[in-house]
């Protein structure tokens, strides 16, 4: 499932991140966000949502919540 279809206050485990775009994926792995690791959606926003990652807080756009497979 997407990140962006995840139900909020729930932990998952982030299983792959789909994006052709190197930058992106340069940027989600500077944040923490890879493979195996556990991910919380705090809440959803029109335009995306806010995520919990590590020890940090992000706002994700819809772009990248989209890009990010979690189960």
């Amino acid at each position: 499932m997407k990140l962006s279809q995840a139900i909020e206050e729930k932990e998952y485990i982030i299983k792959k991140i789909e994006t052709d775009d190197e930058e992106l994926d340069a940027f989600l792995f500077s944040l923490g966000c890879y493979s195996g690791e556990p991910i919380t959606v705090i809440s959803h926003l029109k335009g995306g949502c806010i995520v919990s990652i590590k020890d940090g807080r992000y706002n994700l756009d819809r772009q990248l919540a989209d890009a990010i497979i979690v189960g």
